[in-house]
């Protein structure tokens, strides 16, 4: 697995979309551990070490699975690249890219801001800075999995904490007015209420972008598609399996687990199994 020469945002868009992901998601890691769980459990308690395990385990696996998205290339390297076959039919689907000023293999398109061809190229994601493809697909949708359900943990703790323990103190119009306008915590009220309330929005904002994204993609991924063949007639729908197989790999039931499970491709990103080789 080959790593980027350089996984830095590359746009201003793009680095901001990274902070909030990348640098935030610890600091608000930490507000948990230190103030809101030991004033929901008691500290030394099995509930306690049990939700420290779990907060560890899903921290490890977003932060993780992100990074690998971000310093694995999933680009067509030149020196690496596969000649197109010599059958007429096979050759169909490599096309010349005018950027790179060469043949790209099916299902690969130039991105603009990576400024490279990509394999399988499904999008680029603007909180990981840079391309999905064949190589890193994988890591999105886990990375996209275990912010939605630790997103969803620290929610369920954040309300509890706020509106039952602290409710005097959050229960109010003010209150649902500041998370509706956030940059009224620049002005009223005081820093460390609105630093809880700023920590609140940002989980709010996560579990909502891991929602949408779910929705989205995982339709495709079940279908056998990149984002450009949505809706559109192809012949790499393979069934279920198979489809599911092509991003997580032959070891799929155990990605789950950590990003370091090794979990080889069907497929080199040059050339794919499709309906109508099946059936020939």
């Amino acid at each position: 697995m080959k790593v980027r020469r350089n996984p830095l945002p590359r746009r201003l868009i793009d680095a901001l979309c990274y902070l909030v992901i990348g640098v935030f998601l610890p600091i608000v890691f930490i507000f948990e551990i230190v103030v809101v769980l030991p004033a929901i459990h008691e500290p030394g308690g099995f509930l306690h070490a049990f939700t420290f395990v779990m907060a560890m385990f899903l921290l490890f696996n977003i932060k993780s699975n992100m990074l690998a998205c971000m310093v694995i290339d999933t680009s067509v390297e030149s020196e690496r690249s596969k000649a197109p076959p010599e059958g007429a039919v096979e050759r169909l689907g490599w096309r010349h890219c005018t950027v790179c000023d060469r043949l790209a293999p099916p299902r690969s398109w130039h991105c603009k801001v990576c400024d490279v061809c990509i394999l399988k190229r499904d999008h680029h994601c603007l909180f990981t800075a840079c391309c999905i493809g064949q190589h890193n697909h994988r890591y999105f949708m886990c990375f996209t999995f275990f912010l939605f359900v630790g997103s969803i943990y620290a929610l369920s703790y954040n309300s509890y904490y706020m509106w039952v323990l602290n409710g005097a103190t959050y229960c109010s119009w003010l209150t649902a007015i500041k998370l509706v306008c956030p940059m009224l915590m620049l002005v009223v009220g005081n820093f460390w209420t609105n630093l809880q309330l700023l920590f609140y929005s940002l989980n709010i904002l996560a579990l909502l972008y891991s929602i949408v994204i779910l929705i989205y993609h995982m339709p495709i991924v079940l279908r056998g598609e990149v984002c450009a063949e949505n809706g559109k007639e192809h012949s790499y729908n393979n069934g279920l399996h198979a489809n599911l197989q092509s991003v997580f790999g032959k070891r799929m039931h155990l990605v789950w687990l950590s990003p370091l499970v090794k979990s080889e491709l069907p497929s080199d990103g040059y050339s794919w199994n499709t309906e109508s080789k099946k059936n020939s």
